[in-house]
């Protein structure tokens, strides 16, 4: 089975040539940018305005109305215990949660409206990374690096690379944390080193009222197989608050981490073609195609199913009836969990 990268228009095609995990299984899937607009704001499906006067353009990461034209910036962050409290990810638009070898995870942060003053950890990139950004376009990525046999993967990806290799400036350590736990990076620094990244685009997400129904939840859990996260909802910071492994997950600059909204998105993990220097075979998340997702906005818990059809698209999610499932406008969690059991590759 072959897969393709679609860049943007005017940009050509990378292709990632044939991977086969055991036979049949492929360790990447096709991918290219998505859509032709810059900025285009998503659709909300509450309720029409009755006003003649248009409403204003939104931002289609977290549906409000600042940074629309700012760039896109990803950084992969370690999300294990010796990087906590982890610095900048509060300010994300979108935090993707994502497994990785031996079961644990680790976090890639999209930035736009907002730039935090210091990001990190950051840590090194894994093969899924590359099937979820290109629906952003080409925008900027920040990692420590990758595995040799990856880099030909990084070099062909429409994206640019301003790791610690290609824009070492950016990154600093702090004495706080011991290697490979205290890598930092300054954001503004590391856009300076991609002065054309994307700007932000429609990537599937609708914001607005909350649709009917919905089951009241206090809290969610995620699983995988060595790590868990924990959302439990407040009412007074109108959000969901974050734990790991139990406790709360605090952000370095004060407070809890968490989202206005968390979509629980269950997709097939299988194994990849990489492994690390411990014989763990990276994990590969299938984000294209249709699955089943919980999402919880308000204090509610919503069954949805989502849709990806290719690589150069975004992800819709829809309610049980087939409506857009509308996020709450603010920080948006995508938390990536085996469909089915957790399981290790």
């Amino acid at each position: 089975m072959r897969f393709v990268w679609d860049t943007a228009p005017g940009r050509a095609a990378a292709g990632l040539g044939v991977l086969m995990v055991g036979a049949a299984l492929s360790a990447c899937s096709g991918s290219g940018s998505g859509g032709s607009k810059a900025a285009a704001p998503p659709s909300s499906t509450g309720a029409p305005s009755q006003s003649a006067t248009p409403e204003p353009a939104a931002h289609p990461f977290n549906g409000g109305t600042k940074g629309l034209d700012n760039p896109v910036l990803a950084v992969k962050i370690e999300n294990t215990a010796p990087a906590f409290p982890q610095s900048g990810v509060s300010a994300a638009d979108i935090v993707y949660v994502e497994q990785v070898e031996g079961g644990e995870t680790r976090l890639m942060a999209v930035y736009s409206s907002r730039l935090p003053k210091r990001v990190g950890p950051v840590r090194s990139a894994r093969i899924s990374d590359l099937h979820i950004l290109p629906q952003f376009g080409r925008p900027a990525f920040a990692f420590s690096g990758v595995q040799s046999k990856m880099k030909k993967y990084i070099r062909k990806a429409p994206l640019y690379d301003i790791s610690q290799e290609n824009a070492g400036g950016a990154y600093v350590r702090s004495s706080a944390k011991q290697i490979p736990y205290n890598l930092y990076g300054d954001p503004k620094s590391l856009l300076k080193r991609a002065p054309k990244a994307a700007k932000p685009r429609d990537i599937g997400f609708t914001f607005g009222d909350a649709p009917e129904g919905g089951k009241p939840t206090r809290s969610f859990t995620a699983r995988w197989p060595a790590a868990t996260m924990g959302f439990t909802w407040s009412a007074k910071e109108k959000r969901w608050l974050a734990s790991w492994g139990g406790r709360p997950d605090r952000a370095a600059e004060g407070g809890r981490l968490g989202g206005r909204t968390v979509v629980v998105q269950y997709a097939k993990t299988t194994r990849s073609k990489f492994h690390d220097f411990l014989g763990s075979y990276t994990p590969l998340i299938h984000t294209t195609g249709t699955g089943r997702a919980v999402v919880l906005r308000d204090g509610k818990s919503y069954k949805a199913k989502w849709s990806r059809s290719s690589e150069n698209k975004g992800t819709t999610f829809t309610t049980a009836d087939g409506k857009p499932m509308n996020f709450a406008r603010g920080q948006v969690w995508v938390v990536l969990v085996n469909d089915g059991k957790p399981y290790t590759p």
